[in-house]
């Protein structure tokens, strides 16, 4: 794959934090000298039961270099806006403020709302500049419908959006970078240590060109979620070196007869998303290890970026950043940069 778009550099996450799924040490009891218990791993964090009303305030702002983003406070607008967390159950009523000089809206998919937070023109769910307005959110569990049939819950990756700057389908909003990450949770869902989020938007990553693509950073052992979205004009795919997951709603295999696909790559679409948790290193250790669109004319243009796993000193083995043949990637993003709600 031709990498000559893009330079490295060398922002490692420092000294490396133990996972909070790591190994504990356990002391040894009376037993044979040759012999030695084994180590206690502490069980992951789970969500907890939904169920909750939640509160949230969130502003769409211009950002200085001409592209838009949401914010939890105002000035701190970000590309992808932030990962907004649920559980299945929760209600969110967000306070939406519109500092932009244009109409704009939140749009959301996945979980269930009335039409008046539809967030579009024709539901006259939008918002003027400098208005505000409260969207809500609700969720629900799984369950049977009065026919029998099975009802889905509202678990699952999902994404916001603006839906009306540029036109009445938010073209220009999304084009610019009004757009986030969902996750709604089921009850005992498994935590993970660090969350990334990493947006195709046409030939972009975050909106970032190929120059520019974020690096994403973890240590040996980490449990990393990826929430994956996808917008624009084009299908991609989306592939990432080393590390597999189950084709499912977690990623996850739930047990030795889970039939659900594992894989390394799936093809998404504009306005497709979904998500998944992979132990960082696991059975492949530390590494520069890519992550990219492998459609080839995309990944040439420099639809690519790093997941960089370091070791528990901090180091990648074999990373030279400003290595001649190895010039790719800047913009690393450190841990997890979006805080759930």
């Amino acid at each position: 794959m031709a990498m000559d778009r893009r330079s490295f550099n060398r922002r490692l996450l420092a000294g490396g934090a133990v996972a909070a799924t790591g190994v504990t040490s356990l002391s040894v009891a009376s037993a044979p000298a040759a012999t030695s218990a084994p180590a206690a791993v502490t069980p992951p964090r789970t969500a907890p039961a939904g169920g909750q009303v939640r509160h949230l305030k969130l502003y769409a702002e211009t950002l200085p270099n001409g592209q838009m983003g949401y914010g939890l406070e105002k000035g701190k607008a970000s590309i992808p806006g932030p990962l907004i967390e649920i559980t299945e159950g929760d209600t969110l009523h967000i306070e939406f403020e519109n500092t932009t000089d244009v109409a704009a809206s939140l749009h959301v998919h996945g979980v269930d709302y009335d039409i008046a937070s539809d967030g579009t023109r024709m539901s006259k769910s939008h918002v003027e500049p400098g208005g505000t307005r409260t969207y809500t959110w609700r969720t629900h569990t799984p369950g049977k419908r009065a026919d029998g049939t099975y009802r889905p819950g509202s678990a699952g990756y999902w994404h916001y959006h603006d839906h009306v700057v540029g036109t009445d389908h938010g073209t220009g909003g999304i084009r610019k970078g009004l757009y986030g990450p969902v996750i709604v949770r089921r009850k005992g869902d498994i935590l993970p240590d660090k969350q990334f989020t990493i947006v195709f938007n046409d030939m972009t990553i975050n909106n970032k060109p190929g120059a520019e693509s974020p690096n994403f950073e973890a240590t040996v052992g980490d449990r990393v979620e990826i929430i994956m979205i996808t917008h624009g004009e084009f299908y991609h795919t989306f592939h990432i070196h080393g590390h597999r997951w189950a084709d499912n709603r977690t990623g996850l295999l739930t047990g030795p007869d889970d039939s659900s696909r594992v894989i390394d790559n799936k093809i998404t679409g504009p306005a497709d998303s979904f998500g998944f948790q992979i132990i960082a290193g696991e059975h492949v250790g530390a590494g520069a290890w890519m992550y990219h669109c492998h459609v080839q004319s995309h990944s040439d243009m420099g639809m690519a970026g790093l997941f960089l796993v370091a070791k528990a000193d901090g180091t990648i083995p074999g990373y030279e950043p400003h290595h001649p043949e190895h010039p790719m990637g800047a913009g690393d993003a450190k841990g997890a940069e979006h805080s759930g709600h």
